[in-house]
């Protein structure tokens, strides 16, 4: 678990970066999951967008992904959510 602390460390540097996965009509799949645990495990911090075609809202969507891969819910603004892990062997954000 996160600190307020953290969690604000980690909103500001969410700030700068893309979205780069989409969730769509498909919603959350298996091999989703696995690219989605990938990039965490390469860059800790990961911004998706949830497309408006998708059955599912950007927070019901965070919260699946967060259990599925035990991440860290940073943030959700519109149709987009922040997610945090720290990587085991890529360690790049120094937490506060």
């Amino acid at each position: 678990m996160i600190s307020g602390k953290q969690r604000s460390y980690l909103k500001a540097l969410a700030n700068t970066i893309d979205p780069i996965f989409q969730i769509g009509k498909n919603g959350i799949t298996e091999s989703f999951l696995k690219q989605v645990d990938e990039a965490l495990e390469a860059r800790e911090i990961v911004k998706i967008n949830v497309l408006n075609n998708s059955s599912l809202a950007a927070k019901e969507a965070a919260d699946q992904v967060v259990d599925s891969l035990n991440a860290e819910f940073v943030q959700s603004i519109g149709n987009k959510f922040v997610i945090y892990r720290e990587s085991k062997e890529n360690k790049k954000i120094e937490l506060p």
